[in-house]
């Protein structure tokens, strides 16, 4: 029987990240994390219903987009350009 997937989210660097895993542990090292990011509260399981529906159709993926911004997550995300444009590309 396959395992539930929950959707969490944290911030690394330049982007938020959402992952589909079936627990805290398979999204840690999905995230390359080295230490529990849950633990020290910078990780947290989501119910958002956008984020949820953008990581349940790509289970297991990580997602990113730029730090901060209300985009949708994307395999590939574009970084902000810092001179105060749209996006710049990764």
């Amino acid at each position: 029987m396959a395992r539930k997937l929950k959707t969490y989210q944290t911030s690394l660097g330049f982007y938020d990240l959402a992952i589909a895993a079936p627990s805290t542990k398979a999204a840690l090292e999905a995230w390359g994390a080295g230490s529990n990011l849950f633990h020290q509260g910078f990780a947290h399981g989501t119910d958002d219903p956008d984020v949820v529906a953008m990581t349940m159709s790509k289970p297991g993926v990580v997602l990113r987009r730029s730090r901060g911004l209300e985009r949708q997550y994307a395999e590939h995300a574009d970084l902000p350009d810092v001179d105060g444009g749209e996006t710049a590309s990764t």
